[in-house]
C-alpha cells in the first residue's frame, strides 16, 4: 500500500531506524513530521553506519524525496552538520525539503532547557537538554520563529530582539543565568539561513500530489507511544506527537490518506529517563539484556533501563495508534536466558487491570503480573524462516502476538536490515 506510517509502539528505542531504512529504500518520498534532534535513528548500509537526527532516512536514496515537515522542531546547526557530514562521505543531500512552518530551535531555547531541568532537581523530566520542549512551548504561545522567518532577514531579527526581552529576564531573573547576546545570535543564524534557504518549501503541496499521484510515502516515525505530550507517560514525555495522529498535524494531511501504520516493538521493554517502569529489571538479568542488545542512546549515549516484555503498553499502543501490523525487535538478546517472562496486565489494589492506567499516580501503584515461559539457547541471528526459530522462540512470539492483539509480521533477529524473518 502506497502510505504508510512507521510508530513506535513502546517508549522510543525500539529499532525503527531499521524497518524504516527497509522501507525508505522503496519509497519515493519520506517524511519526518515530529521531534527534533533529541531523536535518532542508526541504520546499517552498504556496510557503513549512518546516525541521523533529523534527516529522514531516505536520504541515502538520491532518488527520493526527503520531507522535514512542519511537525518538526529544527536546530539550523545541527541539520547543517548532518548535510555537511552526509557530503563528506559522498551523499548528496539535494533532495532534502524543508517545511516554511517548521519552527527553529534557538540558544535562548536550550539554554532554558538547561536551566529548567537544573532548577527541578530530583524531579527532572530528563530531557535532552537540546532546546525541543522550549521551541514547542514557544509554538503553542505563538511567540516561536519558524523557518519561513529564519530565511527572511528583516523579519528574523525583529523577532529575536522582541523574544530576547522576555527570554533574557527569565534566564536571568528566574535562574541566574547569563543573558543572550542577540546581535551574535542574529550574525549566526543569518549564516545558517544562507545555507538552508534553499532547502525551505511550502512541503504539504508537493506531498498531497505525491500521495494522490499513488507514490509509496512513508512517514517515519520518532520516539514512542508512550512519550507522546497527550497519551503518554506524562509529564515525562517529549514535547510533540510521535503517535500516528501526529503524523496528519506534522505534515498537511488528512488521515484518510494513511493506509497502514506499522508498529515497532522490542522483545522486552526499555525506558530512557525518569518515570515508573512496571517491568524493569535491576539484576544482573538487565544487566544482561542491556548488554547483549546494546542499549544506550544513539543521541545522548546515555544507558536505558531495561525490564521484560509488557505487553500491556503495546496493547495501549495497538489501540492508540491503530497498528496493522507490528515488528517485533530484538528478539535475539534475550537468548541464553533460562526462563522469559511477559507482563500480561497490571495488579492494583489488589485488582487486576488490562488497560494502560491514565496517570502516572496510577502507573506508580501497578505492579506487574507476568507469565513464565521457557528460554532458548540457539543462536537465531542467521535465521529467516519463522517455523525455523527455536520451538520456544515461536512459543514467545506467537503468545506476545495474541496478548497484544496485533499481527506481527517482521520479526527482528540482528541489528542489519537483512537480519529479518517475514511472516
Amino acid at each position: 500500500m502506497p502510505t504508510k506510517v512507521v510508530v513506535g509502539a513502546q517508549w522510543g528505542d525500539e529499532g525503527k531506524g531499521k524497518t524504516i531504512d527497509i522501507l525508505a529504500s522503496k519509497a519515493e518520498v519520506v517524511v519526518r513530521t515530529q521531534g527534533g534532534n533529541n531523536a535518532g535513528h542508526t541504520i546499517e548500509a552498504n556496510g557503513e553506519t549512518y546516525k541521523l537526527q533529523l534527516m529522514p532516512s531516505g536520504i541515502l536514496n538520491p532518488k527520493t524525496l526527503c520531507i522535514i515537515g512542519n511537525g518538526v522542531v529544527v536546530d539550523p546547526k545541527v541539520l547543517l552538520g548532518e548535510i555537511d557530514g552526509m557530503t563528506s562521505r559522498g551523499i548528496n543531500t539535494d533532495n532534502l525539503m524543508i517545511d516554511a512552518r517548521a519552527h527553529v530551535i534557538m540558544p535562548y531555547h536550550i539554554e532554558l532547557d538547561g536551566l529548567s531541568e537544573a532548577a527541578r532537581g530530583k524531579s527532572d523530566i530528563g530531557t535532552t537538554k537540546k532546546g525541543i520542549g522550549p521551541t514547542y512551548m514557544d509554538k503553542a504561545e505563538r511567540s516561536g520563529i519558524r523557518m519561513c522567518d529564519l530565511i527572511n532577514r528583516e523579519i528574523f531579527e525583529a523577532k529575536v530582539r522582541e523574544n530576547l526581552v522576555i527570554k533574557n529576564k527569565i534566564i536571568e531573573l528566574v535562574y541566574g543565568g547569563t543573558p543572550c547576546d542577540a546581535d551574535a545570535i542574529i550574525k549566526e543564524y543569518n549564516g545558517y539561513a544562507d545555507r538552508l534557504r534553499k532547502y525551505v518549501r511550502d512541503t504539504a503541496p508537493i506531498l498531497y500530489k505525491k500521495v494522490k499521484e499513488g507514490a509509496e510515502v512513508l512517514f517515519e516515525g520518532a520516539q514512542g507511544t508512550l512519550l507522546d505530550i497527550n497519551m503518554g507517560t506524562y509529564p515525562y514525555v517529549t514535547s510533540s506527537h510521535p503517535i500516528s495522529g501526529g503524523v496528519c498535524t506534522g505534515s498537511g494531511i488528512g488521515p484518510t490518506m494513511i493506509d497502514e501504520c506499522i508498529g515497532i516493538a522490542k522483545g522486552y521493554t526499555t525506558r530512557v529517563g525518569n518515570g515508573p517502569f512496571p517491568t524493569e529489571l535491576h539484576d544482573a538479568i538487565g544487566d544482561e539484556i542491556r548488554n547483549k542488545g546494546h542499549e544506550f542512546g544513539t543521541v545522548t549515549g546515555r544507558a536505558r533501563r531495561c525490564g521484560w516484555f509488557d505487553a500491556v503498553i503495546v496493547r495501549y499502543a495497538a489501540r492508540v495508534n491503530g497498528l496493522t501490523s507490528l515488528v517485533l525487535n530484538k528478539i535475539d538478546p534475550l537468548g541464553g536466558l533460562d526462563k522469559l517472562k511477559i507482563c500480561v496486565a497490571y495488579r492494583k489494589d489488589g485488582e487486576l487491570t488490562y488497560d494502560f492506567p491514565p496517570t502516572l499516580e496510577e502507573l506508580a501503584l501497578c505492579e506487574p503480573v507476568y507469565e513464565e515461559m521457557d528460554g532458548w539457547s540457539e543462536d537465531i541471528s542467521n535465521i529467516r524462516e519463522f517455523d525455523k526459530l527455536p520451538e520456544n522462540c515461536q512459543k514467545y512470539i506467537k503468545r506476545i502476538e495474541k496478548l497484544c492483539d496485533v499481527r506481527i509480521a517482521t520479526i527482528g533477529v540482528g541489528p542489519d536490515r537483512e537480519q529479518n524473518i517475514v511472516r
